[in-house]
């Protein structure tokens, strides 16, 4: 791992004098916190902040290479409890309570089509009794994380917008060139119940092969090994299967996405740009949904068109979803911490959950009281 300590904050350009500087610590646990996370690490060394990062199964879920020179990495969770963070972002379910800071849910996503519990509660909002600040993405959160508060009583919830949304909505991604040919986009979940990436896997390779549209082929990280193989295996000039840490580029590109249940789908919907799924489980009138995939062509050629009706409910969708355009969610996030931490005294006590911690505790064989 990489490990470059006062070299790393230079090249960060932070200054290394002038007092202490605010410590922030990056908590993951898959590949895709990468791009969840550098946004706001930009705006955290902007306000001349000190940034570091710890990978929970380096080499197992996260991807260590896909680390920047100039990001600070630590090794062992130690080394992670003696950085002293005034702040831990998590853009997972959990994170450890032992560790110091302020602990600030980030989320790895927006509110799932369809995830559900058994009390027909939303994963999205289940509380796990480790975290301090909630920061929210717009009303289709923070309505029901605000009525969890009240009841809870030991986390705070503000609104901030995605950092992740940061920039997709920078000027020089707002104002890109036009596709000589149209992209075509397709993302797919991993879940075998839900994907379906298998099925249309001949009716995306025949259309490929005509040159009206350029495809990009992107999945989940814990797809099926056998799927991914397939579809690199059908890789021409014309389609590109696509393996990396930041996916933006690639979604402001595309003019259009083909997905299925993937929670891809929300993001690409923000950018008031139409979505054809394919057997989606929760289908509404901001996706153009298909059931037969021998109907994938015109399906697309009717999204490209945008018609008004389907562009108007995504609009709608965005604004309840994240209204916010500005490029500034990061920023809010911290402003989001600031405050939290100041009201921190008058929060109940978080419940201990003794087998979660317990658990946490084995994970890392880390011991001290």
């Amino acid at each position: 791992m990489i490990n470059c300590a006062a070299t790393c904050l230079i090249e960060q350009g932070v200054a290394l004098v002038n007092g202490p500087m605010k410590k922030y610590l990056f908590y993951i646990s898959q590949n895709y916190s990468f791009e969840v996370l550098r946004p706001l690490q930009n705006e955290i060394w902007r306000q001349g902040g000190q940034v570091a990062w710890f990978a929970e199964d380096a080499n197992v879920n996260v991807n260590i290479s896909f680390f920047r020179q100039n990001e600070l990495v630590l090794n062992t969770l130690d080394e992670a409890i003696a950085f002293n963070p005034f702040a831990v972002f998590a853009p997972g379910n959990m994170i450890p309570t032992f560790l110091p800071g302020l602990k600030v849910a980030i989320f790895h996503g927006f509110v799932g089509f369809k995830k559900r519990k058994k009390d027909n509660l939303n994963y999205h909002f289940i509380i796990r009794d480790c975290f301090d600040l909630y920061c929210t993405h717009g009303e289709s959160s923070t309505t029901t994380f605000n009525e969890l508060a009240a009841k809870h009583k030991h986390f705070q919830v503000i609104e901030t917008g995605y950092c992740k949304m940061d920039p997709y909505f920078l000027p020089s991604s707002v104002d890109k060139k036009v596709n000589e040919r149209p992209v075509i986009l397709f993302s797919s979940t991993f879940s075998p119940r839900m994907t379906q990436a298998p099925l249309l896997l001949p009716y995306i390779e025949i259309l490929s092969r005509n040159a009206k549209w350029k495809w990009k082929v992107t999945f989940h990280p814990k797809m099926a090994k056998e799927t991914v193989e397939a579809y690199k295996r059908i890789q021409h000039e014309n389609l590109t299967f696509v393996e990396t840490d930041e996916l933006a580029p690639h979604m402001l590109e595309a003019d259009l996405m083909v997905g299925d249940n993937s929670s891809m789908i929300t993001d690409y919907l923000l950018l008031n740009k139409p979505v054809v799924s394919v057997n989606n489980e929760a289908a509404t009138s901001y996706l153009h949904n298909i059931t037969n995939p021998e109907n994938l062509e015109s399906a697309i050629e009717f999204g490209l068109s945008r018609p008004p009706e389907l562009m108007n409910a995504i609009r709608d969708f965005a604004q309840y979803t994240h209204p916010y355009t500005d490029g500034k969610s990061s920023e809010r996030v911290l402003e989001a911490v600031e405050q939290a931490a100041s009201n921190l005294h008058k929060m109940k006590k978080k419940p201990s959950n003794f087998l979660r911690n317990l658990k946490a505790r084995k994970k890392f064989s880390y011991w001290t009281f």
